[in-house]
């Protein structure tokens, strides 16, 4: 089984960076995930196959904070003891805000159209942006091991995210 107290990077043998090589994590997710996962225990006693039953979850629970980038920034920030997301901390940037509103109700607009080429370009935008931000977001946790002034900029990853989300959606519901 594996061991619990190790954190997410360490139960995977990856360096604890918010950038390092996702065909590595995958590798050692399947490799991993193959170990541990129940359908091998079912012929075991019932400590064993419920050992494997929360050494699977927590391998899948690891898995996913890490694959995703907002995820991960947040579970650094975490380990080193800043709360990206705490509920009394939501302030975001007001020029950072109107422009994301503008960009919601651009989508609006095009969905009501029908109009997929604005929607595309919006979302193009959304996500470079994004990209962006995860650059620094890399150099702040990477590079200077800045945890604090991270903080802000991972909290405006997530609020990207969630718009190009609701992009996507605008133009899967389009399609169908």
């Amino acid at each position: 089984m594996i061991d619990f107290s190790r954190n997410h990077f360490e139960l995977f043998g990856l360096p604890e960076r918010f950038q390092f090589d996702a065909a590595l994590l995958d590798r050692a997710y399947h490799r991993l995930q193959g170990a541990v996962h129940p359908d091998r225990y079912a012929a075991a006693g019932a400590t064993e196959q419920r050992l494997a039953l929360q050494s699977s979850a927590r391998v899948n629970e690891a898995y996913q904070a890490l694959k995703d980038p907002v995820a991960r920034a947040q579970y650094l920030l975490l380990l080193h003891g800043v709360d990206a997301l705490a509920e009394t901390d939501t302030a975001l940037a007001f020029d950072f805000l109107e422009r994301q509103l503008e960009r919601r109700e651009a989508a609006a607009e095009a969905a009501e159209a029908g109009d997929t080429r604005a929607l595309e370009a919006n979302l193009d935008e959304v996500r470079a942006e994004a990209r962006e931000l995860e650059q620094r977001v890399s150099s702040l946790l990477d590079v200077d091991g800045a945890w604090d002034a991270a903080r802000g900029t991972v909290r405006e990853l997530r609020f990207l995210t969630k718009v190009a989300a609701d992009i996507d959606a605008m133009l899967a519901s389009l399609e169908n």
